[in-house]
């Protein structure tokens, strides 16, 4: 009963995150995406943000898409079925492909292809030809 009324409580604020993102801040993030609520998606440049369906980002894990320094404002893309581990950043004008997994902590810095496991600081690909099931849970081969 008690999981229940929790699971009910996480996926409101879930789809209210959702509204939130694409209503407000006019983010492309697919109606079957997952944004944890303490994930941080860049509100500078809010319309380069760009999130794939069955994508989840986890608490803590930000996401780019204006580099200050540089006075850039460049559109940030996360494809389909990928996770984005807890406190992983994301730099601005960063790809990253389909059924990707961003390890916890990872500092991506560079595009990353499809079907691999990313990890470390800069992140690096620890594993290639992997498959992903929804929100970005690895397929056992």
């Amino acid at each position: 009963m008690i999981i229940t009324i929790k699971r009910l409580v996480w996926n409101t604020l879930i789809k209210l995150r959702y509204l939130s993102l694409t209503k407000v801040y006019g983010m492309n993030v697919h109606k079957s995406a997952k944004i944890a609520t303490r994930a941080k998606l860049d509100t500078t440049n809010p319309k380069g943000i760009n999130i794939g369906e069955e994508t989840f980002c986890a608490g803590g894990s930000i996401i780019f898409s204006h580099d200050y320094c540089r006075s850039l404002k460049i559109d940030t893309y996360i494809g389909k079925r990928c996770f984005i581990g807890a406190n992983a950043i994301v730099m601005a004008g960063i790809t990253i492909g389909d059924s990707v997994i961003v390890g916890s902590g990872a500092v991506v810095t560079k595009n990353v292809p499809s079907n691999c496991i990313v990890a470390g600081n800069p992140a690096k690909i620890i594993k290639e030809n992997i498959q992903t099931a929804r929100y970005g849970r690895l397929i056992k081969q």
